[in-house]
This record gives structure tokens, C-alpha cells and sequence, in this order.
């Protein structure tokens, strides 16, 4: 019975792996249930009834959500390549379902993201992706490595998770002006708080990117500071990196107690390796997870 559930569940979550990675293919029914080796006549109930959404709609999403990106991050495609590239035949149709899902036209989004807005929007597609089962981490899963110790450039996030997207798109930005590509910069995110805390303003992080060049002010939104080096347990994650909560979890709760180690007196902290979404694919980002140790 388990290996039966387990077996479905790694078929469900090939489909989402599928539609993140081939966005601008035939993401219909048919070419799904085949994916997912099911029958395409029971397949759109199967995947509402796992994810709580419709096929089409978690694919509308996620083309949106990839539309949305490339609005706030360049004005170097158009509003109706833009459209085209998330499945509509005309640029009204586009805005005309983009402002009714964002509350802002296209435009205006461009110039003015509303983030909280945004973040509502997209629930349902999170939700699919964090409600499927929980992915299961082992012993062997976790490496010990001595880490070097990185200067970085620091951008501070306090505050409600709602804003986190335009402290994300200023990081970015700064990021971009100052020539650190992701490639050759890595991106660090520093978790000082929980995801969720029980205030939300009380949510902290820090987002950073490596650099030894001195770090100019800058309307004090960078400062200069360090990755401290050491030994550290590191988790690759495999699944969706917008929530890495459940690795952590894993880390604290399960991983950490057997393991006979303590943890030392810095957050946890993440390295996201070669590209970003959405400045590359999906299936580039890599993601570790470091929990600093004595």
C-alpha cells in the first residue's frame, strides 16, 4: 500500500516538474497524462483531487507567474511577446486577465509591482506545490563540510513576508547595477526568523550575494558583511526552493538530535547555485541548505 501511494505521488510530482520546465510546450491534457502514465480521461480529476487545483488553471498560473517576472525584471521583451509566451493569442486578453488577477495592468505592473497583491494571486499555485507529500529526507542525505568563510554584500528584509518580493526586486536591481552576476556571485539567504512567525512583522532575513569589492553606501540598503566559515551540516533540496521550511524542519527535528552534533551560534542559511529563477530555468536552480555547527 505505501509503495503503491508513493509510486502515485512520484508520478504527480513528475507533472509539476514537467510543466515548470516546458512552459512553452503542449502543456494539454493529453500530453500531461502521459507524463504522468495515467489515463487521460481520469487524469484532470486525479490532479484537482492531489493538488486542489485544475490542470489548466495550475499551468495558467505558472505561466503567469513567469509573465509577471519578466515584467518586473526588463523592458527588453513586450507586453505582447510577453503575452504570447504565457498562451494568449492577443495582448487584451493578457491584460485584461492579468489586471484581474493582480489588480494592475501589465504596464503598471512593470513600473510599480504590487507585491502583496502578487503573493495573494499565486496561493493556489503554492499551495499545489507544498501540499503534495512531504518530501523525505535521510541521514545519508546530510554532508559535514568545512566551509569557507564569505564576504558578502547584505540586503536586510524585517517585516511582513507580503513585502518580501519588493526587497527580492531592489536586491536584484542593486545586483544588476553593480555588475554581480549570479553565475559568478553566490546568493546567499540568511533565515533569522521562522517562515511564519506568530507576528508577522517580527519575519527576518537576509539576503546576499558574495563579493570582496567594498560596498558603497547606498541610500543604506547594502552593508558589508561575512558568511562565517566552519563546519557545517548541508542538505540539497531537490523540491520547490520557495519554501525550505520542511528541510529545515528535517534538520532541527530529526537529523540534528541523532547526529550527537550542536549547532553554533549563527542562523541558518541558504546558497542558491548558478542561476535564479526567474533569471534562468527552474531546473538550473540548485539549493543548499547550511546549518552552521560547533
Amino acid at each position: 500500500m505505501k509503495a503503491a501511494l508513493e509510486n502515485y505521488q512520484v508520478r504527480m510530482q513528475r507533472v509539476l516538474d514537467h510543466i515548470d520546465q516546458h512552459l512553452d510546450d503542449d502543456l494539454g491534457l493529453e500530453a500531461l497524462s502521459g507524463v504522468a502514465a495515467f489515463s487521460k480521461y481520469h487524469f484532470h480529476r486525479q490532479f484537482t483531487s492531489t493538488f486542489g487545483v485544475s490542470v489548466h488553471r495550475y499551468v495558467q498560473l505558472a505561466r503567469m507567474k513567469r509573465a509577471s517576472y519578466r515584467l518586473a525584471e526588463s523592458d527588453a521583451q513586450s507586453v505582447t511577446d510577453i503575452a504570447m509566451d504565457a498562451g494568449y493569442d492577443a495582448p487584451d486578453a493578457f491584460a485584461r486577465a492579468f489586471r484581474q488577477r493582480f489588480g494592475q495592468s501589465p504596464s503598471s505592473f512593470r513600473k510599480s509591482p504590487d507585491w502583496g497583491s502578487w503573493l495573494v494571486a499565486f496561493g493556489p499555485l503554492e499551495k499545489a506545490r507544498n501540499t503534495l507529500m512531504q518530501i523525505i529526507f535521510e541521514h545519508d542525505d546530510v554532508t559535514i563540510r568545512d566551509v569557507p568563510t564569505t564576504p558578502v554584500a547584505i540586503m536586510e528584509h524585517r517585516g511582513d513576508r507580503a513585502t518580501l518580493q519588493d526587497t527580492i526586486q531592489r536586491f536584484i536591481a542593486w545586483r544588476k547595477a553593480a555588475g554581480l552576476s549570479p553565475e559568478t556571485s553566490p546568493t546567499f539567504n540568511v533565515f533569522r526568523s521562522e517562515r511564519e512567525p506568530a507576528v508577522p512583522a517580527d519575519y527576518s532575513m537576509d539576503i546576499c550575494a558574495g563579493t570582496d569589492r567594498p560596498i558603497e553606501a547606498n541610500d543604506g540598503q547594502m552593508k558589508a558583511g561575512v558568511i562565517p566559515g566552519g563546519r557545517c551540516a548541508v542538505l540539497r533540496y531537490p523540491g520547490n526552493t520557495n519554501n525550505l521550511e520542511p528541510a529545515a524542519l528535517y534538520l532541527y527535528r530529526e537529523w540534528l538530535p541523532a547526529s550527537g552534533e550542536e549547532a553554533r551560534d549563527f542562523p541558518i542559511y541558504c546558497q542558491r547555485h548558478l542561476s535564479h529563477f526567474p533569471e534562468g530555468p527552474l531546473r538550473e536552480v540548485v539549493v543548499e541548505l547550511f546549518l552552521p555547527l560547533k
